[in-house]
């Protein structure tokens, strides 16, 4: 591993100054970070420790519910708030990593996480993400955990997260904190397609730092529900994974939320499902037909062509989990 320098900043106002410079990164719970140093993918100069700042806590505030950058990933699942407001983001945490991943891992550092694509992590083979202008390795190579949607022919990579498919589903904000001041984005905008440049995992600025998230209140706690498809009932990334909220009363669908991990470069949030739902009784045929919807543009490689019948059967699963038919 290279050599490098480790601060420890009291104050935001230090770590922006420190993040600022060529060659920094910021550490919280290190839980990815430290994995992509050790096989050399990353090889930052400076490390810049954030856990002295105040930004652990989870707070009910008008309209929604505020959690800091810096709350652990297994403080969010297990807390009162967040399992009474939200519980579909407490169902993606707990399905997202191992107790002691959990125990580590931070809200801003699961959303800055970065692919696990193999040709991403290994040093040898070409990655645009990695090295741009080396090409995609996974286009012709070994591609069965690969994008069926948003990819481009410079990277075909999956987001790994689970927390940030619930979080998209979910409609949070994301708050942000630069030396010019501080900005909200919405969640569904945080993470980016790869285009022309996969190098470019998010909207977020060299100079800036998450300092927590805000979800709005909503009527989809008593059916909702996060089903992940894996290899392996341990700890694993999605094959395919879903995050379905619904509204119902009488019946019939009043509004919905449905998002997908494990099949696009960000957490994949189906709008035309969405509106497939509305105003639909909730019936397995209803959801069978929005997870045809859902489907429109997918388009699979010589590996993964099993997610085209995987997803939109998980889509189905998730809704009627959600619904309370199963």
């Amino acid at each position: 591993m290279k050599q490098f320098q480790y601060v420890r900043p009291s104050s935001q106002q230090n770590v922006l100054a420190a993040i600022a410079q060529p060659g920094t990164k910021i550490i919280a719970g290190g839980s990815n970070l430290v994995d992509l140093m050790k096989h050399g993918v990353m090889t930052p100069d400076k490390l810049v420790d954030i856990n002295r700042l105040p930004l652990r806590n989870i707070s009910d505030i008008k309209g929604g519910l505020h959690i800091g950058a810096l709350a652990l990933n297994s403080q969010v699942a297990e807390d009162k708030l967040v399992k009474s407001m939200f519980p579909l983001l407490s169902q993606a945490l707990n399905a997202g990593a191992s107790a002691q991943l959990r125990n580590m891992a931070t809200v801003g550092g699961n959303m800055m996480q970065r692919t696990r694509c193999p040709y991403f992590y290994d040093v040898a083979m070409p990655c645009n993400k990695r090295s741009p202008g080396t090409g995609c390795g996974a286009l012709e190579g070994f591609n069965r955990m690969h994008a069926i949607f948003g990819f481009s022919d410079k990277c075909i990579a999956v987001h790994p997260s689970d927390m940030a498919v619930a979080m998209a589903a979910l409609d949070a904000t994301v708050l942000i904190q630069g030396r010019k001041g501080a900005r909200r984005l919405k969640f569904t905008d945080f993470h980016r397609l790869p285009g022309n440049t996969p190098e470019l995992d998010n909207n977020l600025a060299k100079d800036e730092l998450i300092t927590g998230v805000e979800i709005p209140v909503n009527n989809f706690a008593n059916h909702s529900y996060y089903l992940k498809v894996r290899d392996r009932a341990s700890y694993a990334f999605a094959l395919v994974s879903v995050a379905a909220a619904m509204d119902i009363q009488n019946g019939i669908i009043k509004d919905a939320r449905l998002a997908m991990g494990g099949v696009a470069h960000k957490p994949w949030r189906l709008t035309a499902a969405e509106q497939a739902l509305r105003g639909k009784p909730a019936t397995a045929a209803t959801f069978e037909q929005a997870a045809q919807v859902a489907m429109q543009g997918a388009k699979s490689f010589k590996d993964n062509a099993f997610k085209l019948t995987m997803a939109p059967a998980t889509i189905t699963e998730a809704l009627k989990h959600a619904a309370g038919l199963v």
